[in-house]
């Protein structure tokens, strides 16, 4: 496919835990790539991840990349990252974590406190990665 057509294609990897509900792991539209929210779940078992916020935020960060990987990029050419935190007195670790993925210049990022998740998850995170940056 031709990015420039404008056609959609969904991207599914078995590297990132499969889709808990009617979604796909990510979409490629007009030459970007849009990775759904990805709790910290093991791709093997589909079960929460041992640990605490480092662990689980290395979790979705890993599955996101490997997303990417399988639509031909990588998380840190990511323009866009959205975090979903359900105690925000986590922020400071997860921010450790995240700073391990990413180096300047940085992807934009939002960050919202949320009353619960999927799976009883402490985070979510998703991606906007235009495909263009690639290498």
């Amino acid at each position: 496919m031709d990015a420039a057509d404008g056609a959609r294609r969904a991207i599914e990897t078995e590297s990132a835990p499969a889709p808990i509900g009617p979604y796909a792991q990510a979409v490629v539209a007009d030459g970007v790539l849009y990775c759904s929210g990805q709790v910290p779940l093991d791709p093997a078992s589909g079960e929460l991840v041992d640990g605490g916020i480092a662990e689980q935020s290395r979790r979705c960060l890993e599955s996101l990349d490997a997303v990417c990987h399988a639509a031909g990029t990588r998380l840190s050419e990511a323009a866009r990252i959205g975090i979903y935190l359900t105690d925000m007195s986590l922020f400071p670790e997860l921010n450790d974590v995240y700073a391990g993925f990413f180096a300047e210049p940085y992807p934009v990022r939002t960050t919202v406190g949320v009353a619960a998740l999927p799976k009883g998850a402490l985070v979510e995170m998703d991606a906007t990665v235009p495909l263009s940056q690639a290498t």
